[in-house]
Formats: C-alpha cells, structure tokens, sequence
C-alpha cells in the first residue's frame, strides 16, 4: 500500500512559532560555516532538541552561530537506543533537527532509519536542502551531470573493492565515490583495474581552505600520488564515464582497425587504450585477435 504525507511544517522566516513540530532534517556546511541557509539557522534556533553524529564536531558550528539547544548524539552504534527517544519526543509535539557531522543528513550515515520511523509513526518529516559534498564536487569536477550515480564508501580491501567497482563497469553514467586520503592511492589503482584509464577528478578538502580539485587520467593521477605525500582531508571522487568517440558509445573494434592501419600493435594499444578508456588487457587482447585475421 503506498503511503503519502503531506508535511504542514513550511517554515516562515521569523519565530518558532511559524514551525510546526516535527523531524527536520538539517544540511549544515561541509566546511565553510558561511555555507548554510538561512531556514537552516531559523531551524536550529527554534528546534527543541538537536540530533547529530558528534557534539563535539556540531557545536563547532553552534557556538559560531552563537545557537544554545540541548543536543543527542545519534549515529550507527547507538540508533538502537536512541531512536525510541527521538520518537517519544516527537510524538509530544517536539521540534527536532536532525543533522550530520557535515552536508546533508542520510548521505552515508543512519537517518534514513529515523526518517522511516517517523513516516510509520505518522510524524511529519521536513527536508531543509543546503550543502552537499556529492554535488559540490559534480559541479566542479566538469564530467557530465546528466547522468550519475553516487556510489558511497568503497570497501577498504582490494578484492572487495574492485568487486564492488566491477557493478558498474559498463554504465555508462559518471560515478562519485567517497574515500578517505589514506586509501586514495590504492583506490585509484583498483580503478584504474577494473574501469581503464579513465579521467578522473579528485575533489579534496571541499570549501574549506586548501581546497584542491586534481583532474587527469588515472595513469597520471597514480603517479602523482605515488610521488607525493599522503594528502590530507576529504576525498571526493568523480569518475568520467566511458569515453565516447563521434557522438556513440566507443567501438574497440573499429577504433583498433583504424588505429592499427598505422601503427604497430603496441602502439595501437597504447592509443585505443587512452582514447576510449578500456583496461588494457582487453584491448591488447583485442589487438592481437584482429592482426591474426588481417
């Protein structure tokens, strides 16, 4: 049976008592605390109670915007036990304001358990949209955003981590990962693995001061990494789709015989496998396949 809600929580510019109660999840800045709207801070001045990942991190941003509400920490380990009290509260007419150590609440992180909770008790969920690292490293990256899939955290481990890449080897959309700047190179590497030699941009330290946002393909972006520091921060990472050659989805066959007419086959190889992005396995493979028949 579907189920509908029709939220009366819109919010006016001035009082609390313009909000009516409810769950209210809250973007907040992902690094610049100028980074936030204006209902945003309205919210938390008037909510009743603060939902977050970490008091410490959140009251940060609380005390800068000089806002005093009690808050309770709700993340993965203790949604068990916190959530009947979220809901117990807000069965008795509380406004609560659910937000993240950054961005927006329920991308990669347990809200969406909460969120559906409150829609089973009937309890009105409002939406409060602000920052967000997926789309502040899309539109900076200058890879197609028609199109795109956010993929989270990859797994930590090789074998897992290429497996889960392998999912979306052939779609052709542009692909946003989460990673940590520890296991940047070792990601990259696997992508490189399983997608070829994509571009990709590599999205660090999003509005904060040594924001950085590195684009290349991935043979370059392995070499530099190899030959620098372990970087610092936050890692977005946008993959480009597969390449695309006169308007269609690239053609390693044709590509190949064009190719080949002038060079050798390692040479060929090399130029199929940077021009559509394909692991060089396939292409090599590929290459010596058609010079047998030629």
């Amino acid at each position: 049976m579907a189920m509908v809600w029709k939220n009366k929580g819109i919010m006016k510019i001035k009082g609390k008592n313009s909000i009516s109660s409810g769950l209210y999840v809250t973007a907040t800045p992902i690094g610049n605390l100028g980074d936030i709207s204006i209902r945003a801070l309205e919210l938390l001045q008037s909510a009743d109670l603060i939902a977050c990942e970490d008091k410490r991190v959140s009251g940060k941003l609380l005390s800068h915007y000089d806002i005093k509400k009690p808050m309770i920490s709700y993340h993965d380990h203790n949604a068990n036990e916190v959530m009947p009290k979220l809901i117990d509260a807000l069965k008795a007419g509380k406004i609560i304001a659910l937000i993240s150590d950054a961005g927006t609440p329920l991308i990669s992180d347990p809200g969406y358990k909460l969120v559906n909770a409150c829609q089973n008790e009937n309890i009105p969920v409002i939406s409060l949209p602000g920052a967000s690292a997926i789309l502040c490293a899309l539109t900076s990256a200058g890879m197609p955003t028609d199109n795109f899939l956010f993929c989270g955290f990859l797994p930590p481990k090789t074998v897992a981590r290429q497996k889960e890449i392998r999912k979306f080897e052939n779609i052709g959309v542009t692909l946003v990962y989460y990673e940590s700047a520890k296991r940047l190179l070792s990601c990259l590497k696997d992508i490189k693995e399983v997608l070829g030699n994509r571009q990709v941009a590599v999205c660090r330290e999003l509005t904060k001061l040594y924001e950085e946002i590195r684009k290349d393909s991935l043979e370059n972006l392995i070499k530099h990494y190899e030959n620098s520091a372990t970087p610092k921060g936050e890692i977005v990472l946008v993959v480009a789709p597969p390449a695309k050659v006169g308007g269609m989805v690239d053609d390693l066959d044709s590509a190949l015989k064009e190719a080949l007419k002038k060079l050798t086959v390692k040479e060929a190889v090399a130029a199929v496998t940077y021009m559509t992005g394909r692991k060089r396995k396939e292409v090599y493979k590929r290459a010596l396949e058609l010079a047998d028949h030629e």
